[in-house]
Formats: structure tokens, C-alpha cells, sequence
């Protein structure tokens, strides 16, 4: 179905380089189950066809106030009023600028002026040169955007098409669609702070080599995009892995089984939900060799010596935050065989108040997975879905057992 279905946008193309990024935007768009409706300036046409935006929308684009395939000759009308949202990108100086002064002296700042509010919110991604984007002109502009209701997102940071360096660049078309996705999905964590770790940990036998386990971190990061989202402020410590960073979410990268405990207790105040998804290593080697070990033509093996490291969820747990009601852990269980029965006991050993269980070797490096809820109550199966979706499910069960009960 995609994150979208169901959504009408209506996708206004102002003049600036970027508009090569929204072809490949109307793509993502339609993929997550949008409809499209381009609207664009006369700008806008310098840097990209019609015609390419008719084929991608599969709808045919507007640009000016006075087309007459509008039956009364109100296009700025009848497109605004049909649509979810109304998603400017990119959106220039310029272009800011006129929605700032409600200028209306072409179709899409037209449509913009006249639309109903309280139903058809509008987002912006600006895209400009970085000294255009620094100037007190522009900045005054967004901040006046944004206290107008005005969505504005972010920019990004990276080489422009002048040659310069700096902010100012268009998002990436996957990050606006997930800044998108997110501003349409229900806030149910608005208020919240959400630490979840994620990932495994590598403990180093010597500098080339290390101990760890199969965790790719995949559902530990949909959780904290899946929170952010639900409008948690949200902080992910990862373990060494290869993923995106979800939008607008703070990460810390971490090594060691001992780097996320210190990074975990540095960070856990700041929070009222703890999530423990990442596989953490129990034990790791008492020393670690300064130089390789090499082999000794023996054919024997160096002896290692292990410590156990801390359980870090358990001293979370045990904290006097969360053992008063102020923090909120939620553990993961990654089993082999007899989930439920290992699952029980984990939760109760642990001492949080819900634990997810899942099989380990079903799951690591999986886009999916499927899901064990346990608390003091007894057990529910998520079904096997897409990470993200059990993510959300969890997200809004952690919701719901954050509601004061009445």
C-alpha cells in the first residue's frame, strides 16, 4: 500500500537547479501510494520540462492562473481544495519570499494564498546557494514561515551546483518523503524522549580482530524512526553498523559492549523511554592484544580469558528512574528455540515491564521480522511484516502503556 496511500499531494516546483531532484521525488511519491498533481513556475520550466513531470505524475501539470482546462478558470481553486498537502520543492528565495508577503502573481503562489488553512497544510524544502541561505533576509523569512504555519524543512549540507560548498542544498527526495510521512502520522509519543541502542557491539581480541555477533540494527533503527514519527524527541546509540541515520533523529556511534554502557548511562536522564534492541555482547576478552596475534605454526590456538560485561538493561531497569515510573524500558529478547518460555524469563529476570522476543537467527539482516510482546499479563504475537511496520506497532504500544490510566 506504501506510507501514503490514500494521500493526494500536489507538488509546486519553483525555479532553482533542483528541480532535477523533484523528478525522482514524484517517483518516491507515487511509490509510498501518493497521487500527484505538479504545479509549477514559470521558473521552474527553465530547469525541467512538463512533459517529464506529466509522464512521471501520469497527470497533466499546470503552470499558469489561466488555464482554461479548468472548467470555471480557477485552477488555484479546484487543485487546492482536492489536495492532502501541498509540498513546494524546491522552494526558492524567492518563491519564500512571496509566500511571506502573500503574493499571489502565479499559479502555485496563488494556490498557496488560497488555501483552506485548517485542511491543506503546506510544506516547503528550500534549495538555494548557501550565502542566499545564511542572508538575515532568508532567515527572517523562514522564521516568519513557520510561525505563519508554514512547514519548513531542513536543508542539506554539500556541494551546490555553483561550485561553492555549504547549506542550502534541496533534501534528498527519500528524506522529504520521510519527513512527509512523518508529519502525517499520528503523535502519539509528542512530549516524549525515546533512547533506543541498536546494532551489535565488536569486542577486540586485537587491532584486526574482534568478537561480535549477526544484528544488522535494522530494527532498532526503524524503531527510532518509527518514534520520531509518533513525535518523540528521539536518540539512537548504534553499534557498528552501515545504515542511514532516520530523519531528524540524534545518533552516537559506539564500538564496545563497555563504549554503549558508558554512552547509554551518559545519555539515559535525558529520557523517559528506554528501548534495548541492540545485542549486546555478554562477554569480551579480559585484555586485547596491542599487535595481531600471529600464528605459531604450532597448530594450537591462543588462549583468550573473557570477562562478562554489564547487562546494561538491567541496571537501567533497576535505576531509581524507572523503578519510580519515570523511565519506561522496554527489553529485546533474541532467541534460537522455545521463544515464549525464554522470553518470560527475560523479562522477569530483567525487571522491565515489556519485553519483545524475537528469533534471532529469522531476523538478523532480515528487511522483516516477527515479534513476541510479553509483559506481566501474558504474551501477543506480531505477525512476520516489514521491520518498520512492527516498529510502529510497538511504538504505539509503548504509547498506549504511557497513558495515564483513569
Amino acid at each position: 500500500m506504501g506510507d501514503l496511500a490514500g494521500k493526494h499531494i500536489v507538488l509546486g516546483l519553483s525555479g532553482g537547479i533542483a528541480c532535477y531532484k523533484s523528478a525522482e521525488l514524484c517517483r518516491a511519491l507515487i511509490k509510498e501510494g501518493a497521487t500527484v498533481q505538479v504545479v509549477m513556475t514559470e521558473a521552474a520550466e527553465q530547469f525541467i520540462t512538463k512533459v517529464t513531470m506529466q509522464a512521471l505524475s501520469n497527470r497533466p501539470v499546470f503552470g499558469s492562473q489561466w488555464d482554461d482546462r479548468a472548467a470555471n478558470h480557477m485552477p488555484h481553486i479546484n487543485l487546492s481544495r482536492e489536495a492532502h498537502a501541498i509540498l513546494v520543492a524546491p522552494c526558492s528565495a524567492d518563491f519564500m519570499a512571496k509566500l511571506l508577503h502573500g503574493r499571489a502573481d502565479d499559479l502555485l503562489s496563488l494556490m498557496c494564498l488560497a488555501r483552506p488553512m485548517d485542511q491543506v497544510p503546506l510544506l516547503v524544502a528550500p534549495a538555494m546557494n548557501r550565502e542566499m541561505w545564511v542572508h538575515p533576509a532568508t532567515q527572517r523569512n523562514v522564521a516568519q514561515l513557520k510561525a505563519d504555519g508554514v512547514q519548513v524543512l531542513d536543508v542539506g549540507t554539500g556541494d551546490q551546483a555553483c561550485g561553492e560548498t555549504g547549506d542550502g542544498r534541496m533534501l534528498e527526495p527519500q528524506d522529504i518523503v520521510q519527513e512527509l510521512v512523518a508529519f502525517f502520522a499520528p503523535k502519539t509519543l509528542l512530549g516524549q524522549h525515546l533512547l533506543v541502542n541498536a546494532g551489535p557491539t565488536f569486542e577486540a581480541i586485537d587491532p584486526v580482530r574482534g568478537l561480535t555477533n549477526l544484528s544488522s540494527g535494522k530494527m532498532g533503527f526503524a524503531i527510532a524512526r518509527a518514534a520520531r514519527e509518533a513525535g518523540a524527541q528521539v536518540t539512537l546509540v548504534a553499534g557498528p553498523v552501515h545504515l542511514p541515520t532516520p530523519r531528524g533523529v540524534l545518533r552516537h556511534d559506539v564500538q564496545s559492549a563497555q563504549d554503549m554502557h558508558a554512552r547509554i548511562v551518559e545519555l539515559v536522564d535525558q529520557a523517559n523511554v528506554f528501548v534495548a534492541t541492540a545485542a549486546v555482547a555478554d562477554w569480551r576478552p579480559s585484555t586485547a592484544a596491542e599487535h595481531k596475534i600471529k600464528k605459531d605454526g604450532s597448530g594450537q590456538a591462543p588462549e583468550l580469558d573473557f570477562v562478562e560485561n554489564t547487562d546494561i538493561l538491567t541496571e537501567v531497569a533497576h535505576s531509581p528512574r524507572a523503578l519510580s515510573g519515570a523511565l519506561f524500558c522496554v527489553g529485546f529478547a533474541a532467541e534460537s528455540q522455545d521463544l515464549a518460555e525464554h522470553a518470560r524469563l527475560k523479562r522477569e529476570r530483567k525487571g522491565v515491564p515489556l519485553l519483545v522476543g524475537n528469533l534471532g537467527p529469522q531476523t538478523f539482516g532480515q528487511d522483516d521480522n516477527a515479534l513476541l510482546l510479553v509483559d506481566a499479563h501474558g504474551s501477543r504475537e506480531l505477525p512476520r511484516a516489514p521491520k518498520l511496520e512492527l516498529a510502529r506497532s510497538l511504538v504505539a504500544e509503548i504509547a498506549l502503556r504511557l497513558k495515564p490510566s483513569h
